[in-house]
């Protein structure tokens, strides 16, 4: 049976997704020069999780003479949000306030960030 595709994205496909929103627009040969900096990567495994991309609506391309470019269609922000409504659904029973009760439980957190998500909520609690 064929896996299904994730609408959220993996994390090769997330260092991809960096390098366009850095450049804008980039060809696979640009793609795979940015990664190869801090990671290994073929031009095949990048081409083909390019057009994963595409599929997924994460980027559209445009035939410049012999070569694709592809730009980002959606942003940093709006793949953070798919990734956390992914997430949210499949390990927090669709709940926020677990989520953010296991955020602000984690003995890994650092204090001053700790701080600065209590007045996030605290903020975003007076709003209303």
């Amino acid at each position: 049976m064929a896996r299904r595709r994730s609408p959220t994205l993996t994390d090769g496909e997330a260092r991809i997704m960096t390098v366009l929103w850095d450049k804008e627009r980039a060809t696979v040969g640009d793609v795979v020069t940015a990664l190869r900096a801090k990671y290994p990567a073929a031009y095949s495994t990048v081409q083909t999780m390019l057009r994963i991309l595409e599929t997924k609506g994460y980027v559209k391309h445009e035939k410049m003479g012999r070569a694709f470019n592809y730009r980002p269609l959606v942003d940093q922000r709006q793949a953070r949000r798919r990734a956390l409504s992914h997430l949210v659904s499949r390990l927090f029973d669709n709940s926020h306030s677990l989520l953010v009760l296991n955020v602000l439980e984690d003995d890994r957190i650092d204090p001053a960030e700790l701080e600065r998500l209590k007045k996030l909520i605290q903020d975003a609690g007076q709003e209303d």
